[in-house]
């Protein structure tokens, strides 16, 4: 007797987020921005990785970094790696880095109108 098997569910989201995801995860705003910047660091090293085609043992050379550290990396797993080793990272890959620093800029704020005069305004804004 053969067991017939589920299809999983659609992976659907269930929130949707605007702005920080990291903020929206409940870390501090100062956390959220060094955990922004980590992100943004390891996501050009990821790719450039990806172009250069290196492997961990290349990269073990690379950076000068024990291979679980590559390894690591490798996977996303940078909850421990400090912001400035990973610039590090990105000097020894002859990665240009910029830090930019400015004012937040104020969010707009919903007015406190129903949804659906909302979207009226919208569509009649839109002809």
């Amino acid at each position: 007797m053969a067991l017939k098997q589920k299809s999983a569910p659609p992976n659907k989201p269930t929130h949707v987020v605007s702005g920080n995801i990291f903020d929206a995860l409940g870390f501090s705003a100062s956390e959220a921005s060094a955990l922004k910047v980590k992100a943004e660091i390891l996501s050009a090293i990821l790719e450039h990785v990806r172009a250069k085609g290196y492997t961990q043992r290349q990269l073990v050379d690379i950076l000068d970094e024990y291979q679980p550290s590559v390894s690591n990396l490798l996977k996303g797993r940078i909850s421990q790696v400090s912001i400035e080793k990973l610039l590090r990272y990105a000097d020894r890959l002859h990665l240009q880095t910029t830090i930019a620093v400015r004012p937040v800029q104020p969010r707009a704020r919903h007015s406190k109108q129903p949804a659906s005069a909302r979207r009226a305004r919208r569509m009649a804004e839109a002809v």
